[in-house]
């Protein structure tokens, strides 16, 4: 049996959460749900894509995802349910999946036609209709016997960083603040490599921080700074997981972290000029 994970803004004070769970359990009892993470801010599509992008690939293929954020029901937009690289997706209609994919090649979408019957019925849209979706899938129903098949979902533009060659420099921006306290940007490493091109050096600028070294790993940071007096604090740029450029402080927190300590939010430029 396929697993189930769930992503939401609910948080885990209220009932919403446990409702969800207890849903699928009704009809599941055995069935393996895996909590990614329930502290969305409210309404945040870009945080949710952000944290799914980086965890979905890590399931196993025929993985169901329900996505409860910005979920809300009304009538004027579709609930769907869309399998993209081999996983399955059940979500509002609000371009979430344009968030997540750079370019979205779904194998299917379908929208939930499940309240079509009964509207006024449809107090919360995760337990009314994300929920049975997911059952019937992880029941190894077929997802046409639940919704009609679409073409198009909503999109939304996702903010990418620009190499401005008149000024040689690339221009991106903090998307993301992580638990430590870390500013990830959405400058790649490959859309780096490629605006470096023929350039021997390059400056990071961001706030009054400047570094001419972005490293490959935090293993790269402890030897290049071995001979430090103290490492706890220090600031650099660094290569996540995901190839992304991150400000970190080394063993930072989200109370001492780059973020913190330098003012940094989403939204916030970074900018590497070559030379």
């Amino acid at each position: 049996m396929p697993l189930i994970t769930l992503i939401s803004d609910y948080g885990t004070l209220d009932y919403r959460v446990a409702a969800i769970r207890g849903s699928i359990y009704s009809e599941l009892p055995t069935q393996t749900l895996v909590d990614i993470t329930h502290e969305i801010p409210a309404y945040d599509l870009s945080k949710t894509a952000h944290v799914l992008r980086n965890a979905y690939k890590y399931f196993p293929e025929g993985s169901i995802h329900i996505i409860c954020v910005d979920s809300f029901y009304h009538k004027s937009r579709k609930n769907i349910v869309a399998k993209i690289d081999g996983h399955y997706f059940i979500c509002s209609d609000n371009g979430i999946l344009s968030l997540i994919f750079n370019d979205i090649h779904p194998e299917s979408i379908y929208e939930i036609t499940l309240g079509n019957r009964f509207d006024d019925e449809v107090n919360f849209t995760c337990t009314d209709l994300f929920c049975p979706v997911a059952v019937h899938l992880a029941k190894g129903g077929l997802p046409e016997i639940v919704g009609r098949k679409i073409k198009h979902v909503r999109e939304i533009r996702r903010q990418r960083a620009v190499f401005n060659e008149s000024d040689k420099m690339i221009v991106g921006e903090i998307i993301y603040i992580d638990n430590f306290g870390n500013a990830i940007s959405n400058i790649h490493k490959k859309f780096f490599t490629e605006s470096m091109g023929n350039y021997r050096q390059f400056d990071l600028r961001f706030r009054n921080f400047v570094t001419s070294t972005i490293y490959n790993s935090y293993t790269e940071i402890v030897k290049d700074w071995q001979h430090e007096p103290e490492l706890h604090g220090k600031t650099a740029a660094i290569f996540n997981e995901n190839n992304l450029v991150e400000i970190t402080i080394y063993k930072g927190s989200k109370f001492n972290g780059a973020s913190s300590l330098f003012g940094l939010s989403v939204g916030e430029r970074v900018f590497i000029e070559f030379s």
